[in-house]
């Protein structure tokens, strides 16, 4: 993906649109690749902590413990091992940092399914795997759907700082704004990072209620009627 994008000419916005456009274009390329990668990885974690944990405590302790590292650290950290002239050092840093969100959320939403649930699946010859797909992830859709938004506006804002060493979507915008002194260029950089993350909420919204119809109907079925008032025994009401 790296390549001598559009360069920003002059101080003002006019003229300069094709340049927003491509990279918002790897911006959002960029996110998806590593939200992808953070979902595959945080998935079977996810499997093999809610089955165990002791599992889940420690591979929570260690995803939080990726977190903490500084995005610049953690780019040098992988330039041995993925290069330094391509932008794999920030999808990479992205993943493993959408793995403490994605990996909580898959846990979470297992857990809240109903052990009534499990069990009849259970008896009805599911094995582990099969009833870890067919029943309890989708029933834990709504808290992984949760999860991966926030993961997701997260990640959208994260993969700019990949402007620091050069690389990244709209952050190039930022480093090259603030090196140059035009100001246009980084507010137009910025906002069009709050565009995408808006964008992207949005339509995970409308995707987990496409995915979940039950838990939409859940949250529109009225309320039960409160019982008639009965006479009690002295003439009150009870």
């Amino acid at each position: 993906m790296l390549a001598a994008g559009p360069g920003w000419s002059g101080p003002q916005l006019a003229g300069n649109w094709d340049v927003i456009w491509h990279y918002a274009g790897l911006h959002v390329q960029y996110t998806l690749l590593s939200l992808a990668l953070g979902a595959a990885v945080a998935l079977p974690l996810g499997y093999a902590s809610h089955r165990s944990s002791p599992t889940y405590a420690v591979l929570l302790a260690l995803t939080n413990a990726i977190y903490a590292i500084p995005s610049l650290a953690m780019f040098v950290l992988l330039f041995p091992f993925v290069g330094v002239t391509n932008d794999k050092p920030v999808i990479i840093a992205m993943a493993l940092y959408s793995l403490v969100i994605l990996l909580r959320s898959i846990v979470e939403g297992l857990r809240a399914v109903p052990p009534a649930t499990v069990t009849a699946a259970r008896a009805m010859g599911y094995g582990d795997v099969r009833r870890f797909v067919a029943i309890e992830l989708p029933l834990a859709l709504p808290t992984v759907i949760a999860g991966l938004r926030l993961a997701t506006v997260s990640t959208v804002s994260l993969v700019s700082v990949g402007g620091l060493i050069g690389k990244g979507g709209l952050g190039r915008l930022f480093r090259d704004g603030f090196d140059r002194h035009i100001n246009v260029e980084i507010w137009s950089g910025l906002l069009a990072v709050v565009v995408i993350a808006l964008i992207a909420d949005v339509l995970l919204l409308g995707l987990g209620r496409v995915l979940t119809p039950w838990a939409r109907a859940q949250r529109s079925s009225p309320a039960p009627l409160n019982p008639p008032l009965q006479a009690g025994p002295h003439g009150g009401v009870r």
